[in-house]
């Protein structure tokens, strides 16, 4: 207890760098203002929070971002944003990465970039391994807690994220970044832009490619992006802005993590694990040396060479924005998200009913009824559809903003077997599914100022989508088809208390109701207990304070859950673990941001967020082996899973020498920490992943040379105290001999490790 309240407070005073302060520089002798106007992200600004929305944001600009992009994912470059918690399968950050917001996952995120959602129709999960090295791109990026004011996409559940990558030089540039560190990874990035030609266009374009090894065995990631956008101004009043992202990736999978019995205990509780739950078959399957003996936190039962991940996904945009009026102006956009890929694996002793196949008879009188095989699981699919905003200011007390958005999903899910050890035709397709989804909204925002303090906020949201499922991989007769309404208003005001040169106070409050459609896993059960939407109601009241030294953020907020979907351990008709709706569920807490510019070279910053996150009632159902039945054990307020009571993060930024050489060195020292998560809702602590403290150190040099315009070097010492950690797990638990068994998986995290990368820019 002592320990952690000491590494509490401690963290109060550590933050990773300055992302409040930061703000990237624009050149004084630009083209003429109109231009420099056109050049501003107009595809964000309608779902974005202004300064004086009544919601809590975080605003991070990309020279921050990219002043520590040596290779890792996004969501691990945001981990020391308040209230976020990140993961990594391979434990290096690099491929499978997840973010939580609130305790909430990439599923309650909203995620837009450039305004358009990238969340998965089917599964509303945001996979960023498809969108390698976006940070190399990213000119902001606006994270709220709580519903705010998203729009677009999948309901903001946890919160949303505002990613904006289409900004433009207005000058010829180009970039170079290289990076290399621990797990052998590497970074290789060029960028160039042509700034503004004759004829008022522009383009830029990135190319991107990312490897690493992993710290979990046999992880290993290669990643590729390529991006290219272009600009037309076509008059003072009417500009085009296109996009095009391409992205690659295969990696090995480390999905599965850590049994307990490997990562805490011994070979001989981990054979025993085998044995009792998978059968000497599977172990034998691979090699029994990367099984038994491998280092604990590095093990990966996974040893099939090709056990891999491999997809491409390309986003396509087209921007069109006019200016009709100082008080009216439009803006519509197109999309298409393409993708297609597979992972493909290796199953051994698969049933030959399985795959709709009769029993293999090589000789009369011999039957087999398993095989070995190596299977590809195939997801092809495309996501197209608009975005659109009309911005009407009819007075300087009032501000209309009407859009909306509409997109169709078109999805094939198909499985192909490319070996069998016997009885299988060559490239045998045994499923083949598709499933479509509509999805519409339609949003009005008004504010009103009723004063020169107070600014009143509304806004109302209908949402109408469709989602057909023409079966499922192991249910191919359920064929779900479902169509939902949903209304969702919101309400706020903003007080400034103070407003003027020296410093800027204000109060805010608001009340928000979304509403989110079941995922595709929910729709796999019976059809005469089809899942429930989810609604929530957010309650938001914070106070902020800012003057030359000090920036203070304060909210407190209660998110009321009806119907929420949590896992239960309860299986449908064909045996997979399914969500459940529970009446009634919340989460409340307080949150805390502090920056404080103590001397010239010394900022310090740290934010806190303490939340209790509960389910009211519940039926916990356990697997009994001994009958083939399940167990219900009910349950009262609990905690929701990987929802930790307390999140601090913080640091100290120094630049130690003011003038001379040596001013333009930049030391920071950052530090985070997680409180306890469970693995499931019982609030067992024998299911939860222990608390966790970490310190990293980053040093960053520039300098000014002739050869280019600024040559940057960054060191990046991540986990410095080696601390052992796992940042997320899964658990069952089953009945067998009367006896209850749980078995935990856990997803462990690189201890000490380094990067190093160099900058160029000219």
């Amino acid at each position: 207890m002592r320990q952690s309240a000491a590494i509490f407070f401690l963290l109060l005073f550590f933050f990773p760098f300055r992302v409040l302060a930061q703000s990237e520089s624009t050149d004084s002798q630009a083209v003429d203002q109109i231009k420099i106007h056109a050049l501003a992200p107009v595809e964000v600004s309608a779902i974005r929070a202004g300064s004086n929305a009544p919601y809590i944001k975080t605003e991070i600009k990309g020279a921050a971002l990219q002043q520590n992009n040596l290779g890792q994912d996004l969501p691990m470059l945001l981990q020391y944003t308040p209230a976020v918690l990140v993961t990594s399968d391979a434990g290096a950050g690099v491929g499978y990465t997840g973010i939580r917001l609130r305790g909430s996952d990439g599923t309650r995120i909203n995620t837009t970039l450039n305004g358009i959602a990238v969340n998965d129709a089917e599964s509303s999960t945001t996979y960023f391994v498809d969108l390698p090295d976006l940070a190399s791109s990213t000119s902001s990026i606006q994270i709220q807690r709580g519903v705010g004011s998203s729009t677009n996409g999948a309901s903001a559940f946890g919160g949303s994220m505002s990613i904006s990558n289409l900004e433009f030089d207005t000058k010829p540039n180009a970039r170079l970044n290289l990076a290399y560190g621990s797990f052998n990874t590497q970074k290789y990035t060029a960028s160039a832009g042509t700034g503004l030609l004759p004829g008022n266009v522009a383009f830029q374009v990135r190319l991107s490619k990312i490897s690493s090894d992993g710290f979990v065995d046999r992880s290993f990631s290669n990643l590729t992006s390529l991006q290219l956008q272009g600009l037309w101004l076509i008059s003072a009043k009417t500009s085009i802005k296109a996009l095009a992202l391409l992205g690659e990736e295969h990696t090995y999978q480390a999905w599965n993590g850590v049994p307990e019995e490997k990562l805490r205990g011994s070979d001989s509780a981990l054979r025993a694990h085998y044995e009792n739950n998978l059968g000497s078959l599977y172990y034998n399957t691979a090699d029994s040396q990367n099984l038994f003996g491998s280092n604990p936190r590095t093990y990966n039962y996974f040893s099939y060479q090709n056990q891999t991940d491999n997809y491409r996904q390309n986003y396509y945009q087209v921007f069109l924005d006019h200016k009709f009026s100082n008080k009216l102006s439009a803006h519509l956009g197109l999309f298409l998200t393409r993708g297609i890929g597979y992972y493909e694996e290796l199953k051994p002793q698969e049933k030959f009913a399985s795959y709709g196949l009769s029993a293999f008879v090589p000789t009369i009188g011999d039957t087999m009824k398993r095989t070995d095989l190596v299977r590809r699981l195939w997801l092809d699919n495309y996501n197209y559809g608009t975005v659109f905003s009309l911005s009407w200011q009819p007075s300087r007390v009032w501000n209309i903003l009407w859009g909306g958005s509409w997109s169709q999903y078109q999805g094939k899910h198909y499985g192909k077997v490319i070996w069998a050890q016997y009885g299988v035709p060559n490239d045998y397709q045994w499923y083949n599914l598709d499933a479509q989804k509509n999805d519409f909204n339609s949003y009005l925002k008004t504010e009103y100022k009723a004063s020169k303090q107070l600014q009143l906020f509304a806004e109302a949201q209908v949402r109408t989508l469709g989602y057909f499922m023409n079966g499922f991989r192991k249910n191919p007769d359920l064929r779900p088809a479902v169509s939902y309404t949903f209304f969702n208003p919101k309400a706020g005001f903003n007080y400034k208390i103070q407003d003027n040169v020296l410093q800027h106070q204000r109060v805010f409050a608001s009340i928000a109701v979304a509403h989110k459609e079941p995922n595709r896993d929910d729709f796999e059960a019976d059809s005469s207990h089809l899942p429930q939407p989810e609604r929530l109601i957010d309650f938001e009241a914070g106070y902020a304070f800012k003057n030359d030294n000090w920036s203070i953020g304060l909210n407190a907020y209660f998110m009321d859950y009806k119907d929420q979907l949590i896992l239960t351990g309860k299986v449908n008709d064909v045996g997979a673990y399914t969500r459940v709706n529970v009446p009634n569920s919340f989460r409340t807490g307080l949150e805390a941001e502090i920056a404080w510019q103590a001397l010239p070279w010394l900022n310090i910053s740290g934010n806190l967020a303490w939340s209790q996150n509960k389910i009211n009632s519940f039926t916990e159902y356990v697997d009994n082996y001994d009958d083939g039945s399940q167990v219900g054990i009910h349950h009262t307020n609990t905690d929701i899973a990987f929802s930790p009571n307390l999140i601090a993060a913080g640091g100290f930024s120094i630049s130690p020498f003011q003038t001379g050489f040596s001013k333009n060195l930049e030391i920071g020292i950052l530090g985070k920490y997680v409180g306890r998560q469970y693995l499931d809702n019982t609030s067992n602590k024998q299911r939860s992943i222990d608390p966790f403290g970490l310190c990293n150190l980053r040093l960053h040099y520039t300098l000014t040379t002739s050869v280019a315009k600024t040559i940057g070097i960054t060191l990046l010492l991540n986990n410095v105290l080696n601390k052992q950690y796992e940042s997320n797990g899964y658990t069952y638990s089953f009945i067998y001999g009367a006896t209850t068994t749980t078995q935990n998986y856990y997803f462990p995290q690189a201890g000490f490790n380094a990067q190093i990368g160099l900058s160029f820019v000219w």
